[in-house]
C-alpha cells in the first residue's frame, strides 16, 4: 500500500539512519546506493534497495523507486569537475520521472550553503532566486522541485551542518591554524535531522524550511570542546588579516511549523560517538 511507503534517494550517512527509523515507525521504505555491496547492506535492515546512479540521467531502476507516496531526495550536491550545472540536472531527471509517478509529497534535502555571509541573522525570505545566493545552482535545484507544486506537496529542508556520530569538528582542525574562530556555527544533529524528516513524512506540510540548532556558539567555543573530549590537537586561533563575515540561520520558521523541540539545540552538547580505529 503505497499510502506507507516512502522512497530515499541516497541512503547515505543522512539517509540511511532516516529508513531505519521509518521501518521502526511501520513504513516501507524504498532506497537507492550507488554500489552492489551498499544494496546489499540496505536489504539486510529490510529496505527495498535498488542500484541508481544520476549521472546525471538514471543509470538504474529509478522507476521502482518511485513506487511510493513520499519521496526524499536526499544527494549531495557536488560540483567539483562535474560543475555547478550537474547538480541542477540531476534534480531534473528525477522531476521529469516523478510526474509520471504515483509521488505525492517531495522532501528536497537543500543547504544553508545558499545564504551568503551577510553578517546577521538570515531566514528563508533572504533567498529565494538563484542571483541572491552564494550557491545558485542549488536554489536552481529547489525551484525545479517545486515546479511539481501542482501535483505533489513539496517540502524544501535547508539542513545546516550535519554534525554528530564520527562528524565531529575537532577531528577536521586538529593541529591547523584557524583565523574564524569567532565566526557562529550554523550546526544541526544528525538525530534532530531524522526526528524532522520524519515529521515531515507523516504530516506533510508544503513550504522551505531552514533546519539548524537554534543555539549558535562560535567556531572556537565548538573545537575547543571537541578537541578536549576526543584528544585532538588543538589548533592555533589566530586574528584574522581582514574581518570574517559570517551567517546565523534562524529555524524559527521550522520550529513554529512543527513545534518541533530539538534534542540538542546547543551544538556544544551534541552527542558523538568515534570508532575505536579512530581513535587520535
Amino acid at each position: 500500500m503505497l499510502s506507507k511507503t516512502v522512497s530515499i534517494i541516497g541512503c547515505g550517512w543522512l539517509g540511511l539512519p532516516i529508513a531505519e527509523q521509518l521501518l521502526h515507525e511501520g513504513y516501507t521504505v524504498r532506497g537507492s546506493a550507488t554500489s552492489v555491496e551498499k544494496i546489499a547492506v540496505l536489504r539486510q535492515k529490510g529496505i527495498d534497495a535498488h542500484l541508481l546512479t544520476l549521472s546525471p540521467e538514471p543509470v538504474g531502476n529509478l522507476s521502482t523507486l518511485l513506487q511510493a507516496k513520499t519521496l526524499l531526495i536526499n544527494i549531495p550536491p557536488k560540483a567539483g569537475k562535474m560543475g555547478s550545472a550537474f547538480h541542477p540536472q540531476q534534480i531534473q531527471q528525477i522531476v521529469t520521472a516523478v510526474r509520471h509517478s504515483p509521488i505525492q509529497h517531495v522532501i528536497y534535502v537543500s543547504s544553508t550553503s545558499i545564504y551568503p555571509e551577510q553578517n546577521r541573522i538570515v531566514t528563508e525570505s533572504d533567498v529565494t532566486a538563484p542571483p541572491l545566493s552564494a550557491a545558485p545552482a542549488l536554489v536552481e535545484a529547489e525551484q525545479l522541485v517545486q515546479s511539481l507544486e501542482s501535483t505533489c506537496t513539496i517540502t524544501i529542508l535547508r539542513c545546516g551542518g550535519l554534525m554528530g556520530y564520527d562528524r565531529i569538528p575537532g577531528k577536521y582542525v586538529a593541529g591547523r591554524t584557524v583565523d574564524s574562530g569567532a565566526v557562529p556555527v550554523n550546526y544541526l544533529h544528525r538525530d534532530d535531522a531524522v526526528r524532522i524528516v520524519n515529521s515531515f513524512v507523516a504530516v506533510p506540510k508544503s513550504g522551505t524550511y531552514n533546519v539548524v540548532a537554534p543555539e549558535h556558539p562560535t567556531r572556537e567555543a565548538v573545537y575547543r570542546k571537541s578537541c578536549a573530549d576526543f584528544g585532538y590537537e588543538l589548533p592555533t586561533f589566530v586574528m584574522p588579516v581582514e574581518p570574517v563575515s559570517y551567517k546565523i540561520i534562524s529555524s524559527q520558521k521550522l520550529i513554529q511549523a512543527i513545534s518541533y523541540e530539538f534534542m540538542y539545540p546547543n551544538p556544544l552538547d551534541f552527542f558523538y560517538e568515534l570508532p575505536a580505529q579512530q581513535r587520535p
